[in-house]
């Protein structure tokens, strides 16, 4: 509540004052205090210098929380936990209609959107092991490449929902604010998340019976069956889980497949955090009545030493992005040690064109500007005035340049 009439009476200002502190309590903290605390902070640590590797990490982590405070005091809440990814890194992704609504009318509706599936996974070398349309929703099962998830996930809905809607002459929001993002364990549920997603049509009653699924042309089943043709799925990968020779590996699948629907809805492949960890409720009541612990995480799938390794990871990288943005690392910083590293003027690595070297900077500069300082391809497609795209790629050739010829920023960020 904020206080906007000069005139109102010290009784009222009191009151509305004592209000705000019990609904926002942070938010009664003057900036100039958060300010003068980040400034004595800087200067103790200056004066005391890095004495060792654990004082720079809890120096980093007051940062953060001033950091979280700062957007707690301008919003009122707290932000979004970030999402967890990283090359290699296997999702299950959920998309869905605002409200639930649809977001397939027709065939024509479903065609465009595989059609725009099929072109940012190629473009970005997205490996798509499973998906399902549904009417108002999407399953997809994907594994980082050198391209964020973000990335292509914006690419795809950005241009399916301005295509649908100039079809369907309507306006506004075609998809939920944010679409699920779960990081998975492959070893332990890698074929549980492919049934899953590809048994979706047939919980739905979109078809009748198996042999249905086995045709339907919406979700990977049939591409895995063999009835239908999608280059970008990675069918291979999946039926050498089976067995070597492909027909064989498709009757052991479907089989797979089958004895699937028995166990009904999955909620512990889509639930809380503790759920996803432990393996279900049947685990987590095992759990209450011992004395084990389990992280848990709404954005992880797997049991805790993965849940916990992989918070570890994140936590790591949003540090590491945290003390090169504060140590003054930002885009025009990378430029000039992108050139020191491959020796040439800075000019030269914003040059356009195609010269090898210009196109190996031009690498370096788009891979460690989303890898290590978090920008995205869009913001660098306009300061380099390339398409999305073209900065994909770059992304994914920058990424082997480096790992290649060893290249490396953190070990030559400034301290």
């Amino acid at each position: 509540m904020a206080i906007k009439d000069n005139k109102t009476n010290a009784a009222d200002a009191k009151s509305a004052a004592a209000l705000q502190s019990q609904c926002y309590p942070f938010r009664t903290i003057p900036m100039r205090m958060v300010e003068n605390d980040l400034n004595e902070s800087r200067s103790v640590r200056d004066e005391r210098g890095r004495e060792n590797e654990g004082t720079e990490n809890e120096g980093t982590s007051i940062h953060l929380l001033f950091y979280l405070l700062f957007i707690f005091h301008y919003t009122g809440k707290m932000p979004r936990k970030a999402r967890i990814d990283a090359p290699g890194a296997l999702h299950h992704i959920i998309l869905r209609g605002i409200e639930r609504r649809k977001i397939f009318y027709d065939d024509q509706d479903r065609d465009n959107f595989l059609d725009r599936l099929e072109t940012v996974l190629t473009d970005t070398e997205t490996p798509c092991f499973a998906w399902a349309l549904m009417p108002n929703h999407v399953h997809l099962l994907l594994k980082t490449s050198a391209t964020p998830i973000p990335t292509v996930m914006r690419r795809l809905l950005t241009g399916y929902a301005v295509s649908f809607n100039r079809r369907h002459h309507r306006h506004g929001q075609l998809f939920q604010n944010r679409y699920k993002s779960i990081l998975c364990q492959e070893d332990l549920y890698f074929l549980q998340l492919v049934r899953y997603i590809h048994l979706n049509p047939f919980r739905a009653r979109l078809v009748p019976d198996m042999k249905g699924l086995d045709y339907y042309a919406y979700a990977g089943h049939s591409t895995v069956m063999g009835n239908h043709d999608r280059p970008w799925q990675k069918t291979d990968f999946v039926l050498r889980y089976y067995d070597e020779k492909r027909s064989l590996a498709r009757r052991a699948y479907r089989e797979y497949v089958k004895n699937g629907i028995e166990d009904g809805r999955r909620p512990e492949l889509v639930g809380g955090g503790l759920v996803r960890s432990a393996g279900g409720w049947t685990a987590v009541k095992a759990l209450r009545k011992g004395t084990d612990r389990v992280k848990g995480d709404e954005r992880i799938l797997g049991d805790g030493k993965f849940v916990e390794a992989a918070l570890t990871e994140a936590q790591e990288n949003l540090e590491r992005r945290y003390r090169l943005r504060a140590n003054g690392c930002d885009f025009e910083w990378l430029v000039g040690r992108v050139a020191e590293q491959l020796v040439i003027a800075p000019e030269d690595v914003l040059a356009p064109g195609k010269y090898p070297q210009n196109v190996k900077a031009r690498s370096l500069l788009c891979f460690w500007a989303t890898r290590e300082l978090g920008m995205k391809t869009v913001e660098l497609a306009e300061k380099l005035n390339l398409s999305q795209p073209t900065v994909s790629q770059s992304v994914q050739r920058g990424q082997k340049i480096a790992r290649q010829q060893g290249f490396c920023l953190i070990e030559t960020q400034k301290q």
